[in-house]
């Protein structure tokens, strides 16, 4: 049995003042810092496509990061290298392993929590 994750301090910070927010096109990352984890507030505006948004600023032909979130609105639709492809939506939790291309589903935005891939999504490398 592995042990459970431990925090040392009380902190509480809200998105909407974040420590850092990164901005490609049609992308809002907000990043918060607490208690020695990285979180952050992902909104993909309705034309979002990680192949033509992020990949230009990552320079990676796939998505490179393992995710895990909660999906606060919107839809995405997520698809893997070998071809497997899932919509996720609001009130849904999710997980996606690396190497894969995603885009908005509808005409509303995409917006979720991340709790993996936060500290160096959508920075340039």
């Amino acid at each position: 049995m592995s042990n459970p994750v431990q925090v040392s301090r009380f902190e509480v910070k809200s998105h909407d003042h974040p420590d850092e927010t990164r901005t490609p096109s049609r992308t809002r990352v907000e990043v918060v810092n607490v208690g020695g984890h990285t979180f952050g507030r992902f909104t993909f505006q309705p034309g979002w496509r990680w192949s033509e948004c992020i990949k230009p600023v990552v320079k990676t032909d796939r998505c490179l990061h393992s995710h895990a979130g909660y999906v606060i609105s919107g839809r995405l639709t997520v698809k893997l290298a070998d071809g497997a492809e899932k919509t996720i939506g609001a009130g849904e939790s999710y997980a996606i392993p690396p190497g894969h291309d995603a885009w908005v589903d509808g005409k509303e935005p995409f917006v979720s929590y991340e709790i993996m891939s936060s500290e160096s999504y959508a920075k340039s490398r």
